[in-house]
């Protein structure tokens, strides 16, 4: 049974961001993930996660100023030292929750700019071994161009590839299945083909991001294969609820309460 983190970023956004950690327990859920935490203290972020009986299960380092449009600066060349100094920060937080997991994000860059290409394939490997020491994997996204219009990294065949060449134990794959349905289609056997590097899946409907519960996919056959396919990480909530987060949860009813 997939184990699911709901995304306090999108979802309880009834409440404000510290108390989502109590009212996704509340809901069934044994682990969340978020965006970024970095406008609260660390203990505090830690202490609600824990308070709740929560598992951290993924989230994102810096993006630079996301109010602006930065949508993180790994494949950003001039920007490497604040690459460098965004692991820094994200350390404490990670250590306060326990996650084992941190999105790595890369920024608007063209891909046919071999200067990107080459900053990315630099900064993937310099936080992948930055985080090796603290037992920490690092995961890069392919986001569709829909949402993040110039994101860099917007195929997962070129991130696939990426880790393949790479080699790096730690460094793996964040599957969305929302963004490779958009991208590529095909996501039963992409999940097939990726699965030994995947070390985080997302889910929300298409096209409209919102409940798992209809639209173009039937996630209970997906679910059924993240199963089939032995899949033991998590399965983050990245979608935005049609109303009240909790009335929107009947699709997860079969699923509370699974251990994380």
């Amino acid at each position: 049974m997939p184990r699911f983190a709901a995304n306090l970023t999108m979802m309880f956004n009834e409440v404000p961001f510290l108390d989502r950690f109590d009212a996704a327990a509340k809901a069934g859920f044994s682990a969340v993930e978020f965006l970024f935490p970095y406008e609260h203290p660390a203990d505090e972020v830690g202490s609600r996660l824990k308070g709740a009986g929560l598992t951290q299960a993924l989230f994102n380092l810096p993006p630079g100023d996301w109010n602006a449009g930065e949508k993180g600066f790994a494949a950003l060349p001039e920007r490497f030292e604040d690459l460098k100094n965004s692991l820094q920060t994200a350390l404490p937080y990670a250590q306060a929750t326990g996650v084992k997991r941190l999105h790595l994000m890369a920024g608007i860059a063209d891909r046919g700019d071999r200067k990107a290409v080459e900053a990315f394939y630099k900064s993937v490997a310099w936080a992948a071994e930055f985080f090796a020491p603290h037992g920490l994997d690092v995961v890069i996204e392919p986001i569709n161009a829909r949402n993040v219009p110039g994101y860099f990294l917007n195929d997962f065949l070129f991130a696939r590839d990426l880790i393949t060449e790479l080699k790096i134990p730690n460094l793996k794959l964040q599957f969305d299945i929302y963004h490779c349905q958009i991208i590529h289609g095909d996501v039963t056997m992409r999940l097939r083909e990726m699965m030994p590097i995947i070390g985080h899946i997302q889910i929300a409907s298409i096209p409209s991001r919102n409940e798992p519960d209809g639209e173009e996919l039937n996630y209970p056959f997906l679910f059924a294969e993240l199963d089939r396919l032995g899949y033991g990480g998590f399965v983050g909530c990245e979608y935005n609820p049609r109303g009240n987060t909790t009335d929107g949860l009947g699709w997860f009813k079969p699923y509370a309460g699974a251990k994380s």
